[in-house]
């Protein structure tokens, strides 16, 4: 039974983007000394520079 709620709750996060600082964690440490990536973020930065992208622009349908 935990198992399942762990398993559903993980998957709300990762529907809703609330992991995505994880992952970028994750890949960052994958791949970030190989591929010459920028230096890491913290969480507060990588989720300013989401935001900014997100919402800069017109965003309509109309």
């Amino acid at each position: 039974m935990l198992k399942t709620i762990k398993t559903f709750w993980q998957s709300i996060r990762q529907l809703s983007g609330d992991d995505a600082y994880e992952r970028y964690l994750k890949h960052h440490a994958e791949h970030g000394e190989s591929e010459n990536m920028p230096p890491l973020l913290s969480r507060e930065e990588f989720f300013k520079q989401w935001q900014d992208g997100e919402w800069k622009g017109i965003k309509r349908c109309c």
